[in-house]
């Protein structure tokens, strides 16, 4: 019993380290963008440009200005907290791959020459990896804690949706996609014996 508190609070103070940095990059460079004037959002991703495939790995760190930071902040730190508690190493694999397969869907089904960026698509991607871990891994923390998040923040299917112009679809869908992708991939191999 104690050691299992023990794990759980070490999962709990990993997940709480790893999204303080994370999100204090994203801050960060948005401080940076607004003070120096740096034009970071050129580095998001530009459909259909081969240079904007750069875009994948600096994308979800940049935001179109406070307010969008800040839309993005509140969900990615709960859902990324819950995706962490697995542990760090899971973490960042789940969030290298929700990247890549938001960032591709975005440069491949964006409109040309669009530039995509902010941390939606991993916000949609920790939603969908929450969920279905516990549909892969098949522990019944995982399960409790997938439809817990299921409930709670459902409603956030509706922008996977093309529905607001300026909002990017491709990354919230592609994002999903590779939560469930990354729950796939990182799931828990049971032995055949």
């Amino acid at each position: 019993m104690r050691q299992r508190a023990a794990g759980l609070l070490m999962g709990a103070l990993g997940a709480t380290v790893i999204m303080l940095v994370l999100l204090g990059t994203m801050w960060a460079l948005e401080i940076v963008d607004y003070v120096y004037s740096a034009h970071l959002d050129r580095f998001g991703i530009v459909a259909h440009e081969p240079d904007g495939l750069v875009g994948i790995l600096f994308a979800p760190f940049l935001h179109a200005g406070f307010a969008h930071l800040l839309a993005n902040s509140v969900p990615l730190v709960i859902l990324g907290f819950v995706a962490a508690m697995r542990g760090v190493g899971r973490f960042l694999g789940a969030t290298l791959i929700i990247m890549i397969v938001s960032g591709l869907g975005v440069w491949f089904f964006s409109p040309p020459d669009s530039v995509t960026l902010g941390a939606s698509g991993l916000v949609f991607g920790y939603f969908g990896y929450v969920v279905a871990r516990g549909l892969f891994d098949r522990r019944i923390v995982d399960i409790v804690l997938g439809v817990v998040v299921a409930g709670l923040y459902y409603s956030i299917l509706w922008g996977a949706l093309p529905s607001q112009p300026g909002i990017s679809w491709q990354g919230h869908l592609f994002g999903l996609i590779g939560g469930v992708v990354a729950a796939w991939l990182l799931r828990r191999r049971r032995s055949s014996y």
